[in-house]
């Protein structure tokens, strides 16, 4: 994941997200507002950096972010050579805090696997 510092300029600060998290984030956490490519809607995005897992979760108000919004969101968040996942874990294991929202994940050590860079298409 980028230095989140760098994502300053889209970093809310607002007192509201002090008060719920206890300060505006790091260079590892914080919550963004990003401009979506698609509507020019809005992408807020919570990024963190814990238990082993770099994630960031992208929500919209009135439905879920689409592949090219996520795709922004990966590009903005992420460094170029870096590889991103989303989990679609069993219905047992599914919780839905909210419904418009996705996640990106990432270990902090090793690597994703990958199929055959011919079989990605």
């Amino acid at each position: 994941m980028r230095n989140l510092h760098q994502l300053d300029s889209i970093r809310d600060t607002s007192d509201q997200i002090v008060k719920y998290f206890g300060n505006a984030g790091d260079h590892q956490n914080g919550v963004f507002d990003l401009t979506s490519p698609i509507d020019n809607g809005q992408l807020r995005c919570i990024a963190s950096v814990g238990a082993g897992w770099e994630h960031v979760s992208v929500s919209r108000r009135n439905r879920c972010p689409n592949w090219p919004e996520m795709e922004h969101v990966k590009r903005t968040f992420f460094e170029a050579d870096e590889t991103t996942m989303q989990l679609h874990v069993p219905p047992s294991e599914h919780i839905n805090v909210h419904q418009n929202c996705l996640h990106m994940w990432r270990p902090v050590t090793g690597g994703i696997p990958r199929p055959p860079e011919w079989m990605v298409a």
